[in-house]
């Protein structure tokens, strides 16, 4: 692929960028709906472009520029993908980049691309997988099940082609669509050149064994189940599934496919996806277990009516047990960084209140508290907020916890005790 400019963007953030002008195809992929919701690419003149990125980090290809949206809070795109496999599966990917990709610094896009190629090539190691799939044929002799209902339709009174219905052992599966559905986007659109011949390869062999086109990506994943014989691919597939929904996937991440050229995943859904597998890892053995989205409609209600007036949903619900007394404690998960000289917003403070207040129970009999979780810096402090009655008593108290995100997932990623710790300094602090 010719080289074009490559213009680094920060979550968030804004620039102009002088000398760009976009082309036709350009043009209709900003003014599609799906891309406008991510980010802002309005032309100005004398051939400059203004870019405004939102919540999504990644990449979108257009023939003018390369524009890549870095996140806040990570050094780097693989960072993001840790993100995503801790997320999805409580793991982290095994990548290494810099020897697969020699020709600068890859994209996210291309760095998922390189994911997906280096799983199926163990799959293809393996052997991929064949399963029973139910065939209807007109055969010369009897095989399987003979269609009476059909034969009387199609072919009265012969006796040479008779309709049967059988099961026959197919590499041509869902399974093996989905990958060589993803290798071959891989194989047809990532600018490094090293990954595209590897996905070109790969894309070539799972072409024969599954030819059939797969259709709709997210119908096909979620028609997916998984067992002994299929436990192997999933990997495979979570990363197929990225790849060939642009970025999202079963409003995990974003919303609706991106065409091919754009890759942009949500990080305020990402983030809480994160926290919520990163507590219920970190729950095990406590007594306690997370709930993530717990409705609560009896909190709010018309007095008038005795109705439900509206539901309160914190993000997650700490629950079960300590000391042998009851406890529940709100978590609120905020995509923001507090601490160095600013505060915790107001309209976050006053819904973690309202959670503190009608949901959390502690133990020792102390006020409820609503803790709001949120990335921090190495030396982000924490903060501890109370709401206090006019006679000076204490009601809530509202405290942050900020994760440092680069070392947590190098923790994660490293296993053993390493993690286990991590894990543990994590748990303690939501329940202090």
């Amino acid at each position: 692929m010719p080289a074009k400019p490559v213009v680094p963007l920060r979550e968030y953030g804004s620039t102009v960028v002088h000398g760009v002008r976009l082309s036709e195809a350009d043009r209709r992929l900003c003014a599609s709906g799906q891309l406008a919701e991510r980010m802002q690419i309005r032309e100005l003149a004398r051939d400059r472009l203004e870019l405004t990125a939102g919540q999504y980090v990644g990449v979108v290809e257009l023939d003018a520029c390369e524009i890549r949206v870095r996140p806040k809070y990570l050094g780097e795109d693989l960072d993001v993908l840790r993100l995503v496999a801790y997320a999805a599966a409580g793991d982290s990917p095994s990548l290494d980049a810099p020897r697969s990709v020699a020709q600068g610094s890859p994209n996210l896009r291309d760095l998922v691309a390189l994911l997906v190629t280096e799983h199926c090539e163990r799959l293809l190691a393996h052997g991929v997988r064949r399963d029973y799939v139910t065939l209807e044929e007109d055969l010369p002799a009897v095989r399987g099940r003979l269609l009476a209902d059909r034969q009387m339709l199609r072919h009265p009174g012969q006796l040479d082609r008779l309709a049967c219905r059988f099961d026959e052992q197919e590499a041509d599966v869902p399974d093996n669509r989905l990958c060589a559905a993803a290798t071959d986007l891989a194989a047809r659109t990532t600018r490094s050149p090293a990954v595209r011949a590897r996905a070109r390869r790969v894309a070539a062999q799972f072409a024969q064994f599954a030819p059939t086109p797969l259709g709709d990506p997210r119908t096909a994943v979620a028609r997916i189940d998984y067992h002994r014989h299929n436990e192997h691919y999933r990997p495979a597939h979570r990363w197929a599934a990225l790849l060939l929904t642009g970025g999202g996937i079963g409003d995990l991440f974003a919303r609706g496919p991106l065409a091919s050229r754009a890759f942009l995943v949500d990080m305020n859904r990402l983030f809480e996806s994160f926290v919520t597998q990163l507590l219920t890892e970190a729950s095990a053995g406590t007594g306690c277990t997370v709930r993530g989205q717990s409705r609560e409609r009896g909190v709010l209600r018309n007095e008038l009516t005795g109705l439900p007036y509206s539901e309160v949903r914190p993000d997650l619900m700490l629950v079960g047990h300590r000391g042998g007394a009851a406890f529940s404690r709100p978590v609120d998960v905020k995509y923001k960084l507090f601490g160095s000289g600013k505060k915790l917003g107001t309209a976050d403070l006053y819904q973690a209140f309202l959670y503190a207040h009608s949901l959390a129970k502690e133990p020792d009999g102390g006020p409820p508290t609503c803790v709001l979780l949120h990335p921090g810096g190495p030396v982000a402090p924490r903060e501890s907020v109370a709401v206090r009655h006019w006679g000076g008593g204490t009601s809530a108290r509202v405290r942050s916890l900020p994760l440092e995100l680069p070392p947590l997932l190098a923790a994660l990623a490293a296993g053993g005790p390493r993690k286990q710790e991590a894990l543990a300094h994590v748990w303690d602090q939501a329940v202090a």
